[in-house]
């Protein structure tokens, strides 16, 4: 096990870390937002320290105001709420019709989502037109994202990526927040001849089938298949609805592992558990859990009519259906190769646990010592690196990039699964995902990684964009790229931030599906 956890980490002990982070995060969202200028497009990565803006779609600008957003909720200062609302309200709406991405869950839920969340849990003030307002983005979202659709010949099918209907991204996985939070809103998407199509359906379809496409389990499926490998995409035939192959955009091979995609499934895999789980109410593996449970009684009695941020999936699937809509877990069943029949909270659960374990397991077992992951564990110069695996990650290294933004995904995903199984009854697996998350945490949230130069834009450095595009910036005298950060690791470094800010502070649990 070449990551080596450390078991004695805490919230509570990573507090300082976590309080530093937000501190230099806030200065680096007021540079950004001077300095940006919305006719160039979307930051997505930083070159020589400045985000400049270069991508396939502008799938990061969610990224960009949910940052503000998060900020706000962790250190209050209405500055930040001003900048993730304005822009939320001013700069969003295309991206809630965008017909052409498979990124609704990245942009909308970080900021319709994100605004929607804090006023349900009372830290701004109850507006009921922007209510709606937000709900109503997130209704659409979630359909136009459901209604990019590929079935399949066993009768399911898939979210297809911006490269066609033939194409099943991992990453997308973590992006089908979108149709969780629609159908909690109790929204359809609507077909031909008013056919009433089920949200929840597809969301289930596309999570099975990416378990069961993406990931592998060292099954014999073909001479590279690895427990927990995965694949960055899948490939289809649409004539048949036939698998035909893996492939990968952003890694170095489809018989390697993009490690970007390693986490991005470990993290929505974990979200989706915690969906049809209902969210987890506390963490037992905090030694304080009753104490925090108590001031969170006493947190939510000073907020009138504050509804619950943990309503369960089967809550909703049963209002849904008292309301007509037919859209319930009890109204429809899985081909039978799923090995399943009927899709209840729990059958679903167990499929997507065996990948979320898996991808886990295979992180945590190719990762650096410290838990940073190289960006493709089957990149091409990784042997001239010696035993890599069983030191420190080196980001200054003279042969292949390590990603920091797979190990802060990735590092989120461990710690809900963490906290999953823990909830669960699994207190060995579940501890050992938490501190691995823990592990990971304390190693991103300081130097040489977190970025303390005020003039340098990003908030975590060594993140990896696409190194076979070559769209990563190499400084000079490197031979890799280092020193630069993306949108999106800074993102999910103020996300994990926030939910272990949360919990050390006694407040609700952060999940994607708190906003309704």
């Amino acid at each position: 096990m070449p990551t080596k956890i450390d078991f004695k980490l805490t919230p509570q002990k990573l507090l300082p870390k976590i309080e530093r982070l937000f501190e230099l995060s806030g200065r680096k969202i007021l540079s950004i937002e001077k300095t940006w200028k919305p006719e160039h497009g979307t930051p997505v990565f930083t070159v020589k320290g400045k985000y400049t803006t270069r991508g396939w779609t502008e799938w990061t600008q969610g990224f960009q105001f949910g940052s503000a957003l998060l900020q706000f909720d962790a250190a209050g200062d209405e500055r930040f709420l001003e900048i993730g609302r304005r822009n939320t309200i001013e700069r969003m709406a295309t991206h809630v019709s965008h017909i052409g991405v498979h990124d609704h869950g990245f942009n909308n839920i970080s900021t319709y989502g994100n605004l929607l969340r804090l006023m349900r849990g009372g830290k701004i003030p109850f507006n009921e037109g922007e209510k709606d307002f937000y709900e109503l983005a997130l209704k659409v979202s979630g359909a136009v994202q459901a209604a990019r659709w590929t079935r399949i010949g066993d009768g399911t099918g898939f979210i297809h990526s911006f490269n066609g209907p033939h194409s099943l991204f991992v990453d997308t996985l973590r992006s089908c927040r979108a149709l969780a939070v629609a159908h909690q809103l109790g929204h359809l998407l609507m077909g031909e001849q008013d056919a009433k199509i089920s949200l929840l359906q597809r969301l289930v379809h596309h999570a099975l089938n990416t378990a069961r496409y993406n990931v592998y389990y060292g099954e014999g499926r073909d001479a590279y298949d690895v427990r927990g490998r995965t694949a960055h995409e899948a490939v289809f035939n649409v004539n048949s609805g036939t698998f035909r192959c893996p492939n990968s955009q952003q890694g170095f091979s489809p018989f390697g592992t993009w490690t970007r995609g390693l986490a991005w499934a470990i993290l929505g895999f974990a979200e989706q558990l915690e969906f049809f789980r209902g969210g987890v109410k506390n963490t037992p593996a905090d030694p304080d859990h009753e104490a925090r449970g108590r001031r969170r009684k006493e947190a939510r009695a000073a907020v009138p009519k504050k509804m619950s941020l943990l309503t369960s999936a089967a809550t909703v699937q049963g209002r849904n259906a008292r309301q007509g809509s037919g859209d319930s877990l009890d109204s429809w069943s899985l081909p039978a190769n799923f090995g399943v029949r009927r899709p209840t909270a729990a059958t679903i659960s167990n499929l997507l646990l065996r990948a979320a374990t898996a991808t886990a397991d295979f992180y945590i077992e190719n990762s650096c010592a410290d838990g940073i992951p190289m960006w493709d564990t089957g990149a091409p110069n990784l042997h001239r690196l010696g035993d890599y695996l069983g030191k420190p990650a080196d980001p200054f290294n003279k042969w292949e990039p390590i990603d920091s933004s797979a190990a802060i995904i990735a590092a989120q995903g461990l710690v809900r699964l963490g906290n999953y199984l823990i909830a669960k009854g699994d207190k060995n697996n579940g501890r050992r995902y938490r501190q691995g998350g823990l592990t990971i945490v304390n190693r991103l949230f300081d130097e040489p990684y977190l970025s303390s130069e005020p003039r340098h834009q990003g908030l975590i450095l060594h993140s990896v964009y696409h190194r076979p595009n070559g769209w990563d910036c190499v400084a000079p005298g490197q031979k890799v790229p280092n020193g630069e950060s993306s949108m999106w690791g800074d993102y999910h470094a103020r996300e994990l931030a926030l939910l272990l800010l949360r919990e050390a502070r006694g407040e609700e649990y952060l999940t994607f599906f708190g906003c309704v």
